[in-house]
Protein backbone atom coordinates (compact mmCIF):
# COMPACT_ATOMS: atom_id res chain seq x y z
CA UNK A 1 0.00 0.00 0.00
CA UNK A 2 3.02 2.19 1.11
CA UNK A 3 4.25 1.79 -2.13
CA UNK A 4 1.22 2.54 -4.32
CA UNK A 5 1.02 5.68 -2.55
CA UNK A 6 4.14 6.85 -3.87
CA UNK A 7 3.59 5.76 -7.26
CA UNK A 8 0.22 7.43 -7.16
CA UNK A 9 2.06 10.37 -5.56
CA UNK A 10 5.33 10.68 -8.23
CA UNK A 11 2.43 10.31 -10.79
CA UNK A 12 0.32 13.20 -9.95
CA UNK A 13 3.74 14.87 -9.80
CA UNK A 14 4.56 14.09 -13.24
CA UNK A 15 1.46 14.60 -14.86
CA UNK A 16 1.07 18.49 -13.00
CA UNK A 17 4.85 19.44 -14.23
CA UNK A 18 3.92 17.86 -17.94
CA UNK A 19 0.80 20.30 -17.93
CA UNK A 20 2.52 23.49 -16.55
CA UNK A 21 5.45 23.04 -19.11
CA UNK A 22 3.62 22.21 -21.72
CA UNK A 23 3.94 24.57 -25.02
CA UNK A 24 0.47 25.85 -24.77
CA UNK A 25 1.08 27.28 -21.54
CA UNK A 26 5.16 28.57 -22.05
CA UNK A 27 3.68 30.29 -25.22
CA UNK A 28 0.75 31.96 -23.27
CA UNK A 29 1.78 35.74 -22.78
CA UNK A 30 -1.26 35.39 -19.92
CA UNK A 31 0.34 32.78 -18.40
CA UNK A 32 3.75 34.45 -18.53
CA UNK A 33 2.54 37.40 -17.45
CA UNK A 34 0.40 35.22 -14.32
CA UNK A 35 3.49 33.41 -13.56
CA UNK A 36 5.81 36.46 -12.35
CA UNK A 37 3.62 37.78 -9.54
CA UNK A 38 2.46 34.15 -9.08
CA UNK A 39 5.87 32.79 -8.25
CA UNK A 40 6.70 35.84 -5.53
CA UNK A 41 3.36 34.80 -4.25
CA UNK A 42 4.04 31.54 -3.66
CA UNK A 43 7.94 31.42 -2.62
CA UNK A 44 8.74 30.44 1.00
CA UNK A 45 6.32 31.77 3.26
CA UNK A 46 3.86 29.45 1.44
CA UNK A 47 5.75 26.20 3.50
CA UNK A 48 6.49 28.06 6.93
CA UNK A 49 3.09 29.84 7.00
CA UNK A 50 1.47 26.49 8.51
CA UNK A 51 3.54 26.37 11.31
CA UNK A 52 4.26 29.61 12.01
CA UNK A 53 0.54 30.32 12.08
CA UNK A 54 -0.30 27.59 14.17
CA UNK A 55 2.01 28.12 16.68
CA UNK A 56 0.52 31.87 16.81
CA UNK A 57 -3.29 30.95 16.44
CA UNK A 58 -3.40 27.48 16.93
CA UNK A 59 -6.46 26.37 15.36
CA UNK A 60 -7.66 29.61 14.14
CA UNK A 61 -4.64 29.58 11.61
CA UNK A 62 -7.50 28.77 9.22
CA UNK A 63 -9.26 31.97 9.88
CA UNK A 64 -6.26 33.70 10.15
CA UNK A 65 -4.99 33.13 6.31
CA UNK A 66 -8.27 33.94 4.59
CA UNK A 67 -8.05 37.04 6.75
CA UNK A 68 -4.85 37.40 4.86
CA UNK A 69 -5.84 36.66 1.68
CA UNK A 70 -8.84 38.51 1.35
CA UNK A 71 -6.45 41.75 2.77
CA UNK A 72 -3.80 40.98 -0.01
CA UNK A 73 -6.65 40.93 -2.93
CA UNK A 74 -7.88 43.95 -1.32
CA UNK A 75 -4.39 45.70 -1.56
CA UNK A 76 -4.21 44.10 -5.20
CA UNK A 77 -7.35 45.60 -5.77
CA UNK A 78 -6.20 49.19 -5.36
CA UNK A 79 -2.58 48.63 -7.48
CA UNK A 80 -5.16 47.36 -10.40
CA UNK A 81 -6.59 50.60 -10.12
CA UNK A 82 -3.86 52.40 -10.10
CA UNK A 83 -2.50 50.52 -13.15
CA UNK A 84 -5.47 51.29 -15.28
CA UNK A 85 -6.38 54.64 -13.60
CA UNK A 86 -2.95 55.94 -11.75
CA UNK A 87 -0.61 55.05 -14.59
CA UNK A 88 -2.01 58.01 -17.40
CA UNK A 89 -1.26 59.92 -14.54
CA UNK A 90 2.00 59.33 -13.16
CA UNK A 91 3.31 60.73 -16.63
CA UNK A 92 1.52 63.76 -16.14
CA UNK A 93 2.62 67.25 -14.60
CA UNK A 94 -0.87 69.01 -14.74
CA UNK A 95 -3.71 68.23 -12.72
CA UNK A 96 -5.08 69.34 -9.20
CA UNK A 97 -3.17 69.28 -5.69
CA UNK A 98 -5.07 65.93 -5.60
CA UNK A 99 -3.40 64.22 -8.58
CA UNK A 100 0.09 66.04 -7.83
CA UNK A 101 0.26 64.38 -4.57
CA UNK A 102 -0.84 61.24 -6.30
CA UNK A 103 2.61 61.33 -8.30
CA UNK A 104 4.91 62.21 -5.72
CA UNK A 105 3.22 59.47 -3.41
CA UNK A 106 3.40 57.32 -6.21
CA UNK A 107 7.47 58.06 -6.72
CA UNK A 108 8.11 57.23 -2.84
CA UNK A 109 6.42 54.27 -3.05
CA UNK A 110 9.34 53.21 -5.49
CA UNK A 111 11.37 54.16 -3.04
CA UNK A 112 10.15 51.71 0.07
CA UNK A 113 9.18 48.54 -2.63
CA UNK A 114 13.43 49.23 -4.53
CA UNK A 115 14.47 48.52 -0.60
CA UNK A 116 12.50 45.28 0.13
CA UNK A 117 12.98 43.81 -3.30
CA UNK A 118 16.57 44.21 -2.58
CA UNK A 119 16.52 42.15 0.48
CA UNK A 120 13.82 40.08 -0.33
CA UNK A 121 16.12 38.66 -3.54
CA UNK A 122 18.68 38.02 -1.04
CA UNK A 123 16.60 36.33 1.47
CA UNK A 124 15.15 34.13 -0.78
CA UNK A 125 18.38 32.73 -2.47
CA UNK A 126 20.42 32.94 0.77
CA UNK A 127 17.01 30.08 2.12
CA UNK A 128 17.86 28.28 -1.15
CA UNK A 129 21.02 28.00 -0.59
CA UNK A 130 21.02 26.39 3.24
CA UNK A 131 18.06 24.38 2.21
CA UNK A 132 20.92 23.01 -0.71
CA UNK A 133 23.64 22.46 2.08
CA UNK A 134 21.58 20.90 4.78
CA UNK A 135 20.07 18.02 1.95
CA UNK A 136 23.50 16.71 1.83
CA UNK A 137 24.34 17.13 5.44
CA UNK A 138 26.21 20.29 5.52
CA UNK A 139 26.09 23.52 7.40
CA UNK A 140 28.09 26.26 6.63
CA UNK A 141 27.89 30.12 6.54
CA UNK A 142 30.25 31.11 3.93
CA UNK A 143 29.97 27.72 1.19
CA UNK A 144 25.90 29.24 1.86
CA UNK A 145 26.69 32.70 0.89
CA UNK A 146 29.10 31.76 -1.52
CA UNK A 147 26.09 29.64 -3.38
CA UNK A 148 24.17 33.09 -3.34
CA UNK A 149 26.75 34.72 -4.76
CA UNK A 150 27.17 32.63 -7.08
CA UNK A 151 23.11 32.07 -7.86
CA UNK A 152 22.76 36.07 -7.61
CA UNK A 153 25.64 36.24 -10.38
CA UNK A 154 23.78 34.11 -12.13
CA UNK A 155 20.55 35.93 -12.21
CA UNK A 156 22.28 39.37 -13.42
CA UNK A 157 24.36 38.08 -16.00
CA UNK A 158 21.17 35.89 -17.92
CA UNK A 159 19.01 39.32 -17.07
CA UNK A 160 21.58 41.27 -18.51
CA UNK A 161 22.15 39.01 -22.28
CA UNK A 162 18.19 37.19 -22.59
CA UNK A 163 16.47 40.49 -20.70
CA UNK A 164 13.13 39.57 -19.39
CA UNK A 165 12.20 37.23 -21.51
CA UNK A 166 14.87 35.14 -20.70
CA UNK A 167 13.90 35.66 -16.95
CA UNK A 168 10.94 34.77 -17.12
CA UNK A 169 11.47 31.83 -18.67
CA UNK A 170 14.03 30.60 -16.01
CA UNK A 171 10.75 31.58 -13.63
CA UNK A 172 8.38 29.30 -15.49
CA UNK A 173 10.42 26.69 -15.30
CA UNK A 174 11.21 27.10 -11.42
CA UNK A 175 7.04 27.96 -10.80
CA UNK A 176 6.05 24.52 -12.94
CA UNK A 177 8.60 22.19 -11.11
CA UNK A 178 6.84 24.47 -7.49
CA UNK A 179 3.22 23.89 -8.97
CA UNK A 180 3.93 20.45 -9.62
CA UNK A 181 5.03 19.80 -6.19
CA UNK A 182 2.51 21.26 -4.64
CA UNK A 183 -0.49 19.45 -6.61
CA UNK A 184 1.30 16.23 -5.09
CA UNK A 185 1.72 17.20 -1.97
CA UNK A 186 -2.25 18.79 -1.95
CA UNK A 187 -3.05 15.44 -2.81
CA UNK A 188 -1.03 13.69 -0.31
CA UNK A 189 -2.63 15.63 2.31
CA UNK A 190 -6.37 15.63 1.03
CA UNK A 191 -6.10 11.81 1.19
CA UNK A 192 -4.92 11.93 4.44
CA UNK A 193 -7.82 13.79 5.74
CA UNK A 194 -10.37 11.59 3.86
CA UNK A 195 -8.51 8.37 5.43
CA UNK A 196 -8.92 9.46 8.64
CA UNK A 197 -12.32 10.78 8.42
CA UNK A 198 -13.47 7.67 6.68
CA UNK A 199 -11.76 5.22 9.76
CA UNK A 200 -13.05 8.19 12.26
CA UNK A 201 -10.41 9.44 13.87
CA UNK A 202 -10.32 13.04 12.19
CA UNK A 203 -9.67 15.37 15.45
CA UNK A 204 -7.63 18.97 15.50
CA UNK A 205 -5.52 18.84 18.52
CA UNK A 206 -5.80 21.34 20.72
CA UNK A 207 -3.61 23.62 20.38
CA UNK A 208 -2.37 26.40 22.16
CA UNK A 209 -3.81 30.07 21.46
CA UNK A 210 -3.28 33.90 22.90
CA UNK A 211 -5.06 36.81 21.24
CA UNK A 212 -3.43 39.47 22.66
CA UNK A 213 -1.90 42.69 21.19
CA UNK A 214 1.36 40.46 20.49
CA UNK A 215 -0.91 38.09 18.94
CA UNK A 216 -2.63 40.77 16.21
CA UNK A 217 1.02 42.27 15.33
CA UNK A 218 2.67 38.96 14.62
CA UNK A 219 -0.54 38.57 11.84
CA UNK A 220 -0.22 41.96 10.73
CA UNK A 221 3.77 40.99 10.30
CA UNK A 222 2.41 38.28 8.31
CA UNK A 223 1.51 40.47 5.29
CA UNK A 224 4.63 39.30 3.76
CA UNK A 225 3.47 35.80 3.65
CA UNK A 226 1.14 37.18 0.52
CA UNK A 227 3.16 39.43 -0.77
CA UNK A 228 3.93 39.61 -4.57
CA UNK A 229 1.32 40.37 -6.59
CA UNK A 230 2.91 43.83 -7.03
CA UNK A 231 5.17 42.85 -9.33
CA UNK A 232 2.46 43.14 -12.24
CA UNK A 233 2.58 46.90 -11.26
CA UNK A 234 6.09 47.18 -12.50
CA UNK A 235 5.93 44.95 -16.28
CA UNK A 236 4.53 47.89 -18.48
CA UNK A 237 7.20 47.44 -21.11
CA UNK A 238 6.28 44.35 -21.97
CA UNK A 239 2.52 43.64 -20.93
CA UNK A 240 -0.89 46.30 -21.47
CA UNK A 241 -2.40 47.67 -18.59
CA UNK A 242 -5.59 45.21 -19.10
CA UNK A 243 -3.52 42.28 -19.00
CA UNK A 244 -1.85 43.17 -16.06
CA UNK A 245 -4.82 43.27 -14.22
CA UNK A 246 -6.26 39.98 -15.32
CA UNK A 247 -3.25 38.36 -14.66
CA UNK A 248 -2.83 39.63 -11.36
CA UNK A 249 -6.20 38.91 -10.40
CA UNK A 250 -5.69 35.53 -11.49
CA UNK A 251 -2.17 35.13 -9.51
CA UNK A 252 -3.85 36.16 -6.24
CA UNK A 253 -6.92 34.08 -7.11
CA UNK A 254 -4.84 30.83 -7.68
CA UNK A 255 -1.67 31.45 -5.00
CA UNK A 256 -5.04 32.07 -2.37
CA UNK A 257 -7.05 28.83 -3.53
CA UNK A 258 -3.21 27.22 -3.13
CA UNK A 259 -3.23 28.37 0.36
CA UNK A 260 -6.43 27.97 1.98
CA UNK A 261 -6.25 24.51 0.72
CA UNK A 262 -3.07 23.43 1.51
CA UNK A 263 -3.78 25.10 5.09
CA UNK A 264 -6.95 23.29 5.42
CA UNK A 265 -5.43 19.95 4.50
CA UNK A 266 -2.23 19.77 7.11
CA UNK A 267 -3.78 21.74 10.24
CA UNK A 268 -4.39 17.87 11.23
CA UNK A 269 -0.67 17.20 11.02
CA UNK A 270 -0.21 19.61 14.26
CA UNK A 271 -0.84 17.10 16.82
CA UNK A 272 1.18 19.09 20.37
CA UNK A 273 2.50 22.53 20.34
CA UNK A 274 4.13 23.60 17.00
CA UNK A 275 7.78 23.96 16.88
CA UNK A 276 8.68 27.28 14.76
CA UNK A 277 10.82 25.45 12.73
CA UNK A 278 9.82 26.32 8.91
CA UNK A 279 10.00 24.12 6.53
CA UNK A 280 11.52 21.13 8.70
CA UNK A 281 8.69 21.07 10.90
CA UNK A 282 6.30 20.01 7.36
CA UNK A 283 8.90 17.61 6.04
CA UNK A 284 9.36 15.87 9.08
CA UNK A 285 5.68 15.63 9.84
CA UNK A 286 4.39 14.44 6.18
CA UNK A 287 6.82 12.09 6.48
CA UNK A 288 4.51 9.65 7.68
CA UNK A 289 1.85 9.68 4.43
CA UNK A 290 4.52 8.86 1.96
CA UNK A 291 8.12 8.64 1.79
CA UNK A 292 8.13 10.47 -1.11
CA UNK A 293 6.53 13.82 0.33
CA UNK A 294 10.05 15.25 2.15
CA UNK A 295 11.69 14.55 -1.29
CA UNK A 296 8.82 16.75 -2.79
CA UNK A 297 8.19 19.45 0.01
CA UNK A 298 12.23 19.76 -0.32
CA UNK A 299 12.06 20.17 -4.54
CA UNK A 300 9.32 22.64 -3.56
CA UNK A 301 10.82 24.85 -1.08
CA UNK A 302 14.09 25.26 -3.18
CA UNK A 303 11.90 26.01 -6.56
CA UNK A 304 9.49 28.50 -4.54
CA UNK A 305 12.60 30.03 -3.70
CA UNK A 306 14.62 30.41 -6.73
CA UNK A 307 10.95 31.39 -8.49
CA UNK A 308 10.45 34.24 -6.31
CA UNK A 309 13.77 35.47 -6.64
CA UNK A 310 13.89 35.63 -10.04
CA UNK A 311 10.21 37.11 -9.57
CA UNK A 312 11.57 39.89 -7.26
CA UNK A 313 14.60 40.27 -9.42
CA UNK A 314 11.87 41.24 -12.28
CA UNK A 315 9.52 43.51 -10.10
CA UNK A 316 12.75 45.28 -8.91
CA UNK A 317 14.03 46.11 -12.38
CA UNK A 318 10.93 46.80 -14.11
CA UNK A 319 10.69 49.39 -11.00
CA UNK A 320 14.07 51.18 -11.58
CA UNK A 321 13.50 51.30 -14.89
CA UNK A 322 10.33 53.39 -14.35
CA UNK A 323 11.67 55.54 -11.67
CA UNK A 324 14.74 56.57 -13.98
CA UNK A 325 11.91 57.90 -16.19
CA UNK A 326 13.64 54.74 -19.46
CA UNK A 327 16.96 56.84 -19.44
CA UNK A 328 18.60 53.08 -19.21
CA UNK A 329 17.40 49.50 -21.06
CA UNK A 330 15.77 47.55 -18.82
CA UNK A 331 18.57 44.78 -18.99
CA UNK A 332 20.92 46.74 -17.20
CA UNK A 333 19.34 46.82 -14.37
CA UNK A 334 19.16 43.28 -13.23
CA UNK A 335 23.29 43.10 -12.76
CA UNK A 336 22.41 46.11 -10.55
CA UNK A 337 19.91 44.50 -8.50
CA UNK A 338 22.04 41.28 -8.34
CA UNK A 339 25.16 43.40 -7.32
CA UNK A 340 23.59 45.30 -4.19
CA UNK A 341 21.91 41.90 -3.14
CA UNK A 342 25.36 40.40 -3.14
CA UNK A 343 26.78 43.52 -1.18
CA UNK A 344 23.85 42.83 1.43
CA UNK A 345 24.95 38.89 1.55
CA UNK A 346 28.40 39.66 2.80
CA UNK A 347 27.77 42.16 4.76
CA UNK A 348 24.58 41.71 6.83
CA UNK A 349 22.76 39.33 8.62
CA UNK A 350 20.01 38.42 5.73
CA UNK A 351 17.68 37.39 8.50
CA UNK A 352 17.71 40.03 10.92
CA UNK A 353 17.15 42.96 7.65
CA UNK A 354 14.12 40.66 6.35
CA UNK A 355 12.06 42.57 9.53
CA UNK A 356 12.91 46.01 7.48
CA UNK A 357 11.63 44.53 4.45
CA UNK A 358 8.36 43.31 5.71
CA UNK A 359 7.98 46.49 7.37
CA UNK A 360 9.17 47.38 3.93
CA UNK A 361 6.59 45.91 2.08
CA UNK A 362 3.62 46.81 3.81
CA UNK A 363 4.56 50.56 3.76
CA UNK A 364 4.55 49.94 0.21
CA UNK A 365 1.21 48.93 0.58
CA UNK A 366 -0.17 51.83 2.83
CA UNK A 367 1.62 54.21 0.09
CA UNK A 368 -0.27 52.43 -2.82
CA UNK A 369 -3.77 52.63 -1.01
CA UNK A 370 -3.02 56.51 -0.61
CA UNK A 371 -2.37 57.28 -4.05
CA UNK A 372 -5.43 54.95 -5.04
CA UNK A 373 -7.15 57.52 -3.00
CA UNK A 374 -5.44 60.31 -4.33
CA UNK A 375 -5.88 59.20 -7.82
CA UNK A 376 -10.16 58.68 -7.03
CA UNK A 377 -10.08 62.12 -5.40
CA UNK A 378 -8.24 63.69 -8.44
CA UNK A 379 -11.05 62.15 -11.35
CA UNK A 380 -14.17 64.05 -10.93
CA UNK A 381 -15.96 62.30 -13.11
CA UNK A 382 -15.15 59.16 -11.71
CA UNK A 383 -18.35 56.79 -10.67
CA UNK A 384 -18.34 56.22 -6.96
CA UNK A 385 -15.68 58.46 -5.92
CA UNK A 386 -16.68 59.12 -2.80
CA UNK A 387 -16.90 55.51 -1.31
CA UNK A 388 -13.16 54.61 -3.16
CA UNK A 389 -11.59 57.47 -1.56
CA UNK A 390 -12.92 56.25 1.91
CA UNK A 391 -12.14 52.67 0.66
CA UNK A 392 -8.83 52.97 -0.19
CA UNK A 393 -7.82 55.25 2.30
CA UNK A 394 -8.87 52.90 5.23
CA UNK A 395 -6.81 50.37 3.13
CA UNK A 396 -4.00 52.94 3.47
CA UNK A 397 -4.93 52.92 7.42
CA UNK A 398 -4.40 49.08 7.69
CA UNK A 399 -1.51 48.61 5.93
CA UNK A 400 0.54 51.91 8.03
CA UNK A 401 -0.55 49.88 11.00
CA UNK A 402 1.29 47.02 9.92
CA UNK A 403 4.11 49.13 8.56
CA UNK A 404 4.60 50.38 12.21
CA UNK A 405 3.28 47.28 14.69
CA UNK A 406 4.13 44.38 12.32
CA UNK A 407 6.23 41.88 14.08
CA UNK A 408 7.95 39.99 11.08
CA UNK A 409 7.04 37.04 10.27
CA UNK A 410 9.97 35.53 8.95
Amino acid sequence: MTILINLVLAGVFAVALCVFLSKRLLKSDRWRATVTPLASIIGSGFLVSVPLLSSSVGNWAMAAMVGLVIYAYLVGDAIRFNILNGEPMFGTHGGGRAARLAVWTERVSHVALAAAYFVSVAYYLSLLSIFLLKGIGVENEIVARLITTGLLAFIGFYGLVRNLSGLERLEEYAVSLNLAAIAAITVALVGYNINLALSGSWELAMLPAAFDAHTLRTLLGFIIVVQGFETSRFLADEYSAELRVRTMRSAQLISGAIYLVFFASATIMFKTDVDDSGVAAIIGMVGIIALVLPWLLTGAAVASQFSASVADAIGGAGLLHQTFANRLALRYFYPVIAGVAIALVWSSDVFQIIALASRAFAFFYFLQCLVAALVALAKKDLKGRGRLVAWYGFLAFVSLMAALFGISSE
